[in-house]
């Protein structure tokens, strides 16, 4: 016959069996990054797509943490493309979306309006996340174009510059 104690042993012994996870999770993880040359040919082929339209702008490629990997300006874009185009970079790295989505979806009276007023956010088309493989790698900002829509076509020359590297 079993004891009150035993019987309650064994509950108890099946109880914390079941709670164990079949596959623990690592302590540590492991994260892609870019290379300090496949960010500047991002950037570098940014510059060109926009030169070859007669733009002079300012090109960043940031890491998934937003810090600079490789910034280029051409010699007459305007004195703003500087932060504008990290700004624009840090934010699609930040949301992790394009500036130009976040710049629709944080208009006033919609619910994301008070984004805005975060620091750095930059709610304005140029801005595109670098992702392949499954991987998220960082972003890319454009500023000096004529517009949001030319700066982002440019940063899209960027990233397609890359895209075959990081599809591994």
């Amino acid at each position: 016959m079993r004891t009150p104690q035993a019987i309650a042993f064994a509950l108890i012994t099946l109880a914390a069996a079941a709670t164990v996870p079949v596959s623990a999770q690592s302590p540590t993880f492991e994260i892609k990054s870019l290379t300090t040359e496949t960010a500047l040919v991002a950037a570098k082929a940014a510059l060109a797509s926009c030169r070859e339209q007669g733009f002079q702008v300012a090109v960043a490629v940031v890491d998934r943490a937003g810090l600079t990997q490789a910034f280029l300006r051409d010699r007459f874009a305007g004195a703003h493309s500087i932060d504008v185009a990290t700004g624009k970079a840090w934010t699609a790295a930040s949301f992790r979306m394009a500036t130009g989505a976040l710049a629709v979806e944080t208009q006033p009276g919609k619910p994301m309006s008070g984004l805005r007023d975060a620091p750095r956010m930059m709610a304005v088309a140029g801005g595109l996340p670098i992702e392949g493989g499954g991987n998220f790698y960082g972003a890319i900002g454009v500023s000096g174009a004529p517009g949001g829509d030319a700066d982002e076509a440019c940063a899209k020359a960027g990233v397609a510059a890359i895209s075959e590297a990081i599809e591994f």
